[in-house]
């Protein structure tokens, strides 16, 4: 409804009810206003219906790819979506992801804790509660504003400006947006994986990851050591989501499936086997083995049948189960397909390094079975951007024949390289990786899982060096307060940020001229009036 139609709603309700004389019908068509997502479940559904939106645009054209930044505390993900919409004007195309390494590193009651999926299952919904209650005030926010930009047009008896304000309040554009949310391998079986994704989304959550390792060896997908499982186990776990999702009833809900193959050389199960050419034969297939003769066959070895033939596979002291060296890609696309086929919507391959070449590969084979196939794609800390993009330039002026006696490659990472054509052109292509990932490797949403960790420890860095030295005070005021108020950045205004306007506004509603408010002529915020 309109701003006027919510007020005539209000007042018809308001006006059937003598003991409500004391209550606005514009104040009250003021609060729905700034809060028109009630329950987690609201926001499941209307963010589920903004990325298959977005998912059929890209699919129109790859232009169309989305992108998020990851977050660990609602105030990040709120500044994230205020400056987007300061910046560009609206949050089209624009996410915010939930990495389950953050929140292990930094939100568990254990302490920071490495990527293995030990932190608090429930501490990652209720971040996404927190990120959506953040994302909520800064609506309330910015409608607050307008409305108090409102009331001083009609004082100002200015009703040009007033039917303006009015309009940009008719066509607000709300800050949630839709979060990827990380399940890591689902915290246990799928039966764990169904009701922990039940909270993920009545927390609000119309996305949700899930990665194919064994959830109680989990690793980063960045580290060494990871162990899959089998697929009819990984697609339990997807199947276990769809129904979490179906049942809360949001019907337009989207699953990423992960796969780690890439880097994974071990599993802990051999997969069962049906039928030859299933889909657990076609896992075992993988598996390092070694025919089996008298001379090899040791006590408690595990044998099982390839191609009509006694074959052993190779078991670690660990009791895991090895598979052949060089199957990754293989595997993955594997895992890409069948993960499409049992009910994933979209696609994220991780991999060793960013490298447009090698995703577009695997897309390509993937698309051959399922043609619109789409990655979501971790543009990772974990990997040196600098280093590997200077290393592929020079491989590829090498492969040309080009001149590059100039330059040791394995020492590219210098800053001696950093003004010199092939630094030149190896930014330009980190530049357009997200553009060119999106047209040539399928890549639909590309994310940085943990770019506000790395963030907040240099800008950290700076002031510990600049105010703790020889600068004092100066540090501060001239590397961060300087510069809120010359880019604009919201929270210069801290009060207004953590809702004292909001506060003002409602005593205002509930006391009248009774009110007792924080923004009088002494409140030292409006130093930044100016700003």
């Amino acid at each position: 409804m309109t701003y006027q139609q919510e007020i005539a709603t209000a007042d018809a309700l308001i006006s059937g009810q003598s003991a409500w004389d004391g209550i606005a019908p514009e104040s009250v068509a003021r609060m729905r206003l700034q809060n028109r997502f009630h329950t987690g479940l609201d926001i499941a559904r209307y963010t589920a219906k903004i990325m298959r939106a977005d998912m059929a645009a890209y699919d129109a054209d790859p232009a169309n790819y989305t992108q998020s930044l990851g977050c660990w505390h609602g105030f990040i993900g709120q500044q994230k979506l205020i400056s987007i919409k300061k910046h560009f004007g609206t949050t089209k195309g624009r996410y915010l992801y939930l990495s389950g390494w953050m929140v292990a590193a930094l939100r568990s009651e254990f302490g920071p804790l490495p990527d293995q999926s030990m932190h608090e299952k429930t501490s990652v919904p209720a971040l996404i509660e927190e990120l959506y209650t953040f994302l909520r005030q800064a609506d309330a926010r910015e409608l607050g504003m307008m409305f108090r930009d409102l009331d001083a047009a009609r004082e100002a008896g200015d009703e040009i400006r007033a039917a303006k304000i009015q309009h940009a309040i008719d066509n607000h554009e709300t800050h949630v947006v839709p979060i990827v949310a990380d399940i890591d391998a689902g915290f246990g079986n799928a039966e764990a994986t169904y009701l922990l994704a039940r909270k993920f989304i009545e927390a609000g959550a119309c996305c949700i990851q899930i990665e194919n390792q064994v959830s109680d060896e989990k690793q980063c997908g960045h580290q060494d050591g990871k162990v899959t499982v089998p697929h009819e186990d990984f697609l339990a776990k997807i199947r276990a989501i769809r129904y979490a999702f179906l049942e809360l009833g949001v019907d337009d809900g989207v699953i990423v499936a992960r796969t780690d193959s890439l880097g994974a050389g071990l599993t802990k199960q051999i997969a069962y086997v049906r039928e030859a050419g299933d889909i657990g034969d076609q896992y075992n297939s993988f598996l390092d083995c070694e025919p089996v003769d008298a001379a090899n066959l040791g006590h408690g070895d595990v044998i099982i049948t390839r191609n009509g033939q006694l074959v052993k596979p190779k078991r670690l002291p660990s009791n895991l189960f090895q598979f052949r060296a060089g199957t990754g890609e293989d595997r993955c696309v594997l895992d890409c397909i069948t993960a499409l086929q049992n009910g994933a919507d979209l696609l994220w391959i991780e991999t060793e390094k960013p490298h447009i070449g090698q995703i577009g590969g695997m897309v390509s084979r993937i698309r051959e079975v399922i043609p619109n196939a789409k990655l979501v794609y971790n543009n990772s800390p974990s990997f040196n951007w600098t280093l590997n993009f200077r290393q592929q330039v020079f491989d590829a002026w090498a492969e040309a024949g080009k001149d590059v006696s100039a330059y040791d490659r394995a020492r590219l990472m210098s800053v001696d390289y950093d003004a010199t054509d092939l630094a030149i052109e190896a930014d330009e292509r980190i530049r357009t990786f997200q553009r060119d990932a999106a047209a040539q490797a399928g890549i639909f949403h590309h994310l940085i899982t943990l770019p506000t960790y790395h963030t907040a420890a240099l800008s950290t860095d700076n002031l510990a060096r600049e105010y703790f030295g020889e600068q004092g005070m100066l540090g501060y005021v001239k590397g961060v307060q300087r510069q809120e108020i010359r880019q604009g950045i919201a929270c210069v205004k801290h009060q207004n940020m953590a809702g004292s306007d909001i506060g003002d506004d409602h005593k205002e509603y509930f006391a009248g001229e009774a009110a007792l408010k924080a923004g009088g002529a002494h409140n030292t915020m409006n130093q930044f009036a100016a700003a």
